[in-house]
């Protein structure tokens, strides 16, 4: 069952019951209301002719008889009958207007019965085709002994009048209320449909997005800021979201594909080296082996030309493999351990051991007096890493001129700099160069190196809640700055 179904079952319901409450208040409110004054008269009619039965009740039934026929009352002109039934005798007496139309008011022994429970009560009755509302007052006495039922005074008017319109009434209202109730379901079923209809483009949004795989499309919704109108918006925030986290695995699943691509050459290229070389040696020594003679000179500068670049791939895939375990750290979101570090000392330490790395270039270590003082918070061995991967990487691209490192400060971080005079690269290329396997130099031959190093550096900054600053330009160099937040204690 839909929901427009269901609030307009709701509502004609709701509507249903309360015209039926309504109907039958105001059918009972009539009906008092009319009947009220008929029960009124017939009361004062009655109460009027009782008193004067009263004084007679010392004499016999006859006299009480009598007492009524003499009374110069006209009835003829009134619609108010009046009968006195002798319960004794099984007598009646009977108004004038009575007698004219010949008409007995009916007094049986349920009526007898119910006035020897109360002296007065009102009924209903169909007398010669008209309907009437009879009075009963019980008349007693102790004229042969104990108190007895004597007689029944009767007092009576009609009221089809009053009852056709009742039933009327009972029709009309039943009449209305189908009437009212149907069109009432009749709009509620188009109101339902008016309000629920951005429920319904929502519905059609989504589907057209789960069928044409469109996050870009979005609900157009022109209403009232109502419930309707927060759940637009809510919807469309999650579509927006959701468009940002789908494209944010799209671009982590092409990471991964080019990931194991890259990490598959990388790895193919080293092992491939390392097996022809085994080969080779597996056959050289086989033949010496089988000629039983020893090898000459330029069999072992073979062999030994062989095992270095069998030790040189091992090492090349051995820094390959602990850089790929670097990187699975970070991934895995482990936090490193950090302490408070003195940076002058770090520093000069990676500067002094920097000299020790292989390069042809000039290495200058610049102005360190911004480090004075500077406290951070981090892991010495990590940090240590992310200056040697840029010293390393400066080296690798400039074959000849300089690689520089100084340092800078502001009120709340020290910057480290790497300056070079290299190759440098195009800019186009800078938002790339943090990528995994990514080399602003695309023959991955012409360098040293897994890719990976400046993935790496870019983690640890970002672990120590820091940022980079890269400038380049083509044949002229770069300038890598990496500023580290740091605080500055006043010496006392």
């Amino acid at each position: 069952m839909s929901l427009r179904l269901r609030l307009t079952l709701w509502y004609s319901g709701i509507l249903a019951v309360t015209l039926l409450l309504f109907g039958i208040g105001l059918y009972f409110f009539l009906n008092y209301f009319l009947y009220n004054d008929v029960r009124s008269d017939l009361k004062r009619e009655a109460e009027t002719t009782y008193s004067r039965v009263q004084k007679n009740l010392g004499l016999s039934l006859k006299g009480l008889v009598l007492d009524l026929e003499l009374e110069s009352r006209d009835f003829y002109s009134t619609n108010t009958f009046l009968q006195l039934y002798n319960v004794q005798l099984r007598t009646v007496n009977r108004s004038a207007n009575l007698q004219y139309y010949d008409v007995k008011l009916p007094v049986t022994k349920d009526t007898l019965d119910k006035l020897q429970q109360s002296s007065t009560y009102f009924e209903k009755a169909r007398v010669a085709g008209q309907d009437l509302l009879i009075y009963h007052i019980g008349i007693y006495g102790d004229l042969n002994g104990p108190k007895q039922l004597l007689g029944v005074l009767q007092a009576a008017k009609p009221i089809s009048q009053y009852e056709q319109f009742l039933d009327r009434l009972q029709y009309v209202l039943a009449l209305l209320a189908l009437v009212t109730i149907v069109i009432a379901a009749s709009l509620g079923w188009f109101l339902a449909r008016k309000a629920l209809m951005p429920i319904d483009q929502v519905i059609e949004a989504a589907n057209q997005i789960e069928s044409g795989h469109d996050l870009e499309k979005r609900i157009l919704y022109d209403g009232p800021r109502d419930e309707i109108g927060r759940l637009t918006d809510t919807i469309n925030g999650m579509l927006s979201r959701i468009q940002v986290i789908y494209s944010e695995l799209e671009e982590a699943y092409r990471a991964q594909r080019r990931f194991v691509s890259d990490a598959s050459h990388e790895l193919r290229t080293p092992l491939t080296t390392i097996r022809g070389n085994v080969d080779l040696l597996e056959k050289m020594w086989r033949r010496t082996s089988d000629q039983t003679q020893l090898a000459d000179p330029q069999q072992m500068e073979l062999s030994l030309e062989a095992m270095r670049d069998i030790a040189s791939e091992s090492q090349r895939m051995s820094r390959l493999v602990n850089d790929l375990l670097a990187l699975a750290r970070a991934d895995a979101g482990i936090q490193m351990e950090k302490t408070r570090l003195e940076a002058r000392p770090l520093v000069e330490d990676v500067a002094r051991k920097a000299q020790l790395l292989p390069h042809a270039a000039d290495w200058i270590v610049g102005d360190l007096s911004a480090l004075d003082d500077a406290v951070i918070a981090g892991n010495r061995d990590y940090l240590q890493q992310l200056l040697f991967i840029f010293i390393e990487n400066a080296f690798k691209y400039t074959p000849e001129g300089y690689v520089k490192l100084d340092a800078l400060r502001t009120e709340d971080q020290i910057g480290l700099r790497i300056a070079d005079s290299g190759i440098g690269m195009e800019k186009e290329e800078i938002p790339h160069i943090f990528d995994r396997f990514y080399r602003a130099d695309v023959s991955r031959g012409k360098t040293a190196g897994t890719g990976l190093g400046l993935s790496i550096a870019k983690w640890i900054i970002d672990e120590h809640g820091g940022s980079i600053e890269v400038t380049t330009r083509k044949d002229e160099g770069s300038t890598f700055v990496v500023w580290i937040p740091a605080s500055f204690p006043v010496s006392v």
